[in-house]
């Protein structure tokens, strides 16, 4: 059961702020908003996706922090009420809805912190999507670093060893390599994949757009990083039912369902969202002898490191411009007060009357 991966994290006290209560905005606010979140899309260059916990609940698996979720109700010595198998789970709406919106482009790239592996059930390439927190259907060899796609969920989390040889052999057709296979789940203190952050880091900084779903962004670093758009003048989004770390410095915030708000935006776009399809989930239609790869390709990394470093640059010189020009500006300002006061100076004097006339006259004047 979904729950079952909580059980198997190390004990941690500091969880976050839990059971904030959810806000639910009226229909006509949601319209106008995906109205706004529409147009933005359909308008911006590079759209990211940051997804939480959140854009699941509707698949049966509890989120963390919400009122009944598996944080909050541990808490109180409970357990939630909906708790699906991660091999029974299927991709929502939302989920369907990102992998068609990157399809047809609007969408770039999706930084996930979930690890139920319902992006990858809907057929989502791994040249889209960064994992942060690992993946239940994803096991990586301890000496390769290479990632395979399981047919089943992992049976443990916490990066531990599955008791399996590493695949790579059957996929290179070359000398095997003689690593072990282990779960990607991450524990609390263990350090993110590090070629999954530095792709998040460098898409999250490029996007002109940064989308927020399902998450209160209180986990850092990826709870961070949708903010660094805004350096380079980007958009931040955030749609949650509970309020966010980071609302103070979003564009725009919907309060209510994921699920209502991507239906209403691929309307908006013109794009119907499709089912889940069986036959294109990994998961589903691969036989035991097969074996699919999910790694991160060096080329794409360093594509993404590369439009990074030039939008860097760019940002960098049009700073230096604007430095340059107010330097040029305040010493222009400083010059044109030292004009007036020597212009203002030579008037004083002009008008002054005991300057103008000559001595004899002023004696005249005082006489007189």
């Amino acid at each position: 059961m979904s729950c079952n991966y909580a059980d198997g994290l190390s004990h941690y006290e500091n969880k976050g702020i839990l059971g904030t209560p959810e806000k639910f905005e009226n229909g006509e606010k949601v319209d106008e908003k995906c109205a706004v979140l529409a147009d933005w899309i359909k308008n911006s260059k590079h759209v990211v996706i940051h997804t939480g916990a959140g854009i699941s609940t509707s698949a049966g698996i509890p989120d963390f922090r919400g009122p009944n979720g598996v944080w909050t109700l541990e808490k109180q010595g409970k357990k939630p009420n909906i708790n699906i198998s991660f091999n029974d789970a299927i991709p929502t709406k939302t989920h369907m809805a990102l992998k068609h919106l990157i399809d047809k482009q609007y969408v770039h790239y999706i930084i996930s912190q979930n690890i139920d592996g319902l992006h990858l059930k809907t057929g989502m390439s791994r040249s889209n999507i960064a994992e942060l927190h690992g993946n239940m259907f994803v096991e990586q060899c301890n000496l390769c670093e290479s990632q395979f796609v399981r047919f089943s969920a992992t049976t443990s989390v916490g990066q531990k060893c599955l008791g399996t040889d590493c695949k790579r052999s059957a996929t290179l057709r070359a000398r095997s390599c003689r690593g072990k296979l282990y779960d990607t789940i991450l524990d609390w203190e263990d350090s993110l994949p590090e070629m999954d952050l530095e792709m998040s880091d460098y898409q999250s900084s490029i996007a002109d757009l940064n989308i927020c779903l399902g998450t209160t962004l209180q986990i850092v670093p990826s709870g961070n990083l949708p903010l660094k758009c805004k350096k380079y003048g980007g958009k931040v989004v955030i749609v949650n039912l509970q309020p966010t770390k980071h609302d103070k410095k979003a564009d725009l915030i919907i309060n209510t369902f994921v699920d209502d708000v991507l239906v209403k935006v691929c309307k908006r776009l013109g794009l119907e969202i499709p089912e889940y399809n069986p036959e294109i989930d990994p998961t589903k239609y691969q036989s035991p002898d097969t074996t699919i790869e999910w790694n991160i390709l060096k080329d794409e990394l360093l594509t993404a490191k590369r439009r990074y470093e030039k939008l860097n640059r760019e940002y960098r010189k049009k700073k230096a411009e604007e430095k340059l020009f107010l330097s040029k500006f305040k010493k222009a300002r400083v010059l044109l007060k030292k004009e007036v006061l020597v212009a203002t100076k030579k008037e004083e004097k002009v008008d002054d009357p005991k300057e103008e006339l000559p001595l004899e006259n002023k004696e005249q004047v005082i006489v007189g």
